[in-house]
């Protein structure tokens, strides 16, 4: 790796400031905060305005704000995402680190398609391939797709006397009950799913924002019940919480928690 370059990382530290707060920065903000000489901040701050990456506020001389270029910059990354890419990869390292089952899933209609997967090591996991359609109210990441879904998009979807089909004895099959089960997993953010499409899988599923903040993916954890448990429950909770907010930050989601 080659040597980095201290007058580029020091315009990089001035953008990267502009995330936090009101986004907006003076000169003396950037001396004050990254603790760099008032010519150097001169200096780079005249350069990133020529170049549009900053511009003055209107009204407020002296301070600075995000320009059209990083915009333009962000546009251009977004168009190259491919959220099957980007969900594999972060598939690939959640399951390396709980060595179980892991699936990045899309909402159609009132199915799921799975599209990125990971399989566990073990001998016993769960079966499955991505491409493959489920009914969303039988999954962990359908039912936390369907729990992001507007009141009005939801009921469109899944009307008060649609009949769902049950693929286990454990599965949700009234509407009433599945809207129940979906105001708890809009309240913790979490989806769990226990046998209701596999007798013996259960999983927890977290949701993935694009950076409208949208949800757009779920992505989950499966595991054979023989290693289900509430404390492993609580576990992959939260690795799908830290899996899917890192695919929603390749995705350029940024949280503003």
């Amino acid at each position: 790796m080659g040597r980095l370059v201290p007058a580029v990382t020091r315009a990089l530290d001035i953008l990267e400031l502009f995330l936090d707060g009101d986004g907006t920065l003076s000169a003396p903000d950037i001396v004050r905060k990254l603790q760099l000489p008032r010519t150097t901040v001169h200096e780079l701050v005249t350069t990133l305005a020529a170049r549009s990456y900053i511009v003055q506020v209107p009204g407020q001389p002296g301070r600075y704000r995000l320009g059209v270029r990083p915009y333009q910059l962000g546009s251009r990354y977004a168009e190259q995402l491919d959220l099957a890419a980007e969900g594999q990869q972060v598939a690939r390292s959640v399951a390396e680190t709980c060595d179980e089952t892991v699936h990045v899933a899309i909402l159609e209609g009132t199915d799921v398609i799975y599209i990125a997967k990971v399989d566990s090591t073990h001998a016993v996991r769960m079966v499955s391939a991505a491409g493959r359609r489920l009914p969303a109210h039988c999954t962990s990441v359908g039912k936390m797709l369907l729990a992001s879904l507007p009141e009005p998009e939801l009921s469109s979807r899944i009307a008060d006397d649609a009949e769902l089909i049950a693929m286990t004895p454990n599965s949700i099959t009234d509407p009433g009950a599945l809207r129940e089960a979906l105001a708890e997993i809009r309240q913790r953010g979490i989806a769990v799913e226990s046998r209701e499409s596999n007798p013996d899988v259960s999983c927890v599923a977290a949701p993935v924002r694009d950076r409208a903040g949208q949800v757009v993916a779920a992505l989950s954890i499966s595991v054979p019940m023989i290693r289900w448990s509430d404390d492993r429950r609580v576990e992959l909770e939260q690795l799908a919480a830290k899996g899917a907010a890192e695919l929603s930050e390749h995705l350029g989601y940024r949280s503003v928690a």
